[in-house]
C-alpha cells in the first residue's frame, strides 16, 4: 500500500477551565492561582517542566483574572504601560530571558508597574528563578523573593487525561483501552505524551489506517499483546 502524505495541520488545543484535568500533580498549583488576590505583593511564579500544563493553567488564570498573556522574549518590544493597564499580566517561559539585558530590564519595569498599581503578575518558567541566569541584580532579588507554586510530574490519572485531551485536540478517536495501555509503557512526561500522539497521528495518516494498540506497540518497540 502506498503511503499517504501526512500534512502537518494546525492543532487547536482546548485551554479552558473545563478542559483542565485536576489531579494530585497539579491541584496545589491550581489552588494557588485561584487565590490570586492573596498573592504576596501581587506576584506568583508557576514552575513546571516544559509541557506540564503551565500554558493551559496560565490561560485558565487569565480567563479568571482578565490578564493579558505575553511570552518573556516579547517583553523587550512591548508597550509595558499598556500591557499593565488591565491590572493583571501573565509572562510565559521566563527562563528564556536570562542574560538578555533588554528583556530582563523589561520584566523589572513591568514588575514595578504592577506593584505600583496593586496588580497581579503571574510568571511561568520551567525552573525556579535562581536557575534563570539573571544578570540584573534588582530583578534577581525580586524574582527570588516571589512566591512559587509548582506543577509536579504527572501521575497516572493526569497522564491519562493529557493523552485523552491530546487525541481530542486532533479529533482522533482511539480504542478505549489504548490510553491506559500507553500510560503503562510510555515515558512519563507531558512532552513524551505530546510527541507520542503526534507520531501516532502522522503514522495513521501515512498508512491510511486507524490508530491501534499494535501501531502504538510498533512505535514504542514493545509487544502489542501481553
Amino acid at each position: 500500500m502506498k503511503g499517504q502524505l501526512a500534512f502537518d495541520l494546525p492543532v487547536r488545543p482546548a485551554l479552558s477551565r473545563e478542559d483542565f484535568f485536576v489531579s494530585p500533580a497539579n491541584a496545589l498549583a491550581l489552588a494557588s492561582l485561584d487565590r490570586w488576590r492573596d498573592w504576596p505583593r501581587g506576584k506568583m511564579v508557576l514552575v513546571g517542566p516544559r509541557g506540564s500544563g503551565k500554558t493551559h493553567l496560565a490561560h485558565v488564570w487569565a480567563a479568571q483574572s482578565g490578564a493579558r498573556l505575553i511570552p518573556a522574549e516579547a517583553l523587550a518590544r512591548a508597550d509595558l504601560p499598556a500591557l499593565a493597564a488591565d491590572g493583571a499580566v501573565a509572562v510565559e517561559d521566563a527562563e528564556r530571558l536570562g542574560g538578555e539585558r533588554a528583556a530582563e530590564e523589561a520584566l523589572f519595569h513591568l514588575h514595578n508597574l504592577m506593584l505600583e498599581r496593586s496588580g497581579a503578575l503571574l510568571i511561568t518558567a520551567a525552573v525556579p528563578p535562581r536557575d534563570w541566569g539573571l544578570r540584573l541584580p534588582d530583578l534577581e532579588s525580586r524574582m527570588q523573593a516571589a512566591a512559587v507554586t509548582r506543577l509536579e510530574a504527572p501521575d497516572d490519572a493526569l497522564l491519562s487525561a493529557i493523552l485523552v485531551k491530546l487525541f481530542a485536540d486532533r479529533q482522533i478517536a482511539v480504542p478505549a483501552m489504548l490510553v491506559p495501555w500507553l500510560v503503562a509503557r510510555m515515558d512519563r512526561s507531558c512532552d513524551a505524551a505530546r510527541a507520542l500522539v503526534a507520531e501516532l497521528d502522522a503514522r495513521s495518516l501515512a498508512e491510511r489506517r486507524p490508530i491501534s494498540r499494535q501501531m502504538a506497540a510498533d512505535l514504542l518497540g514493545t509487544p502489542g499483546v501481553d
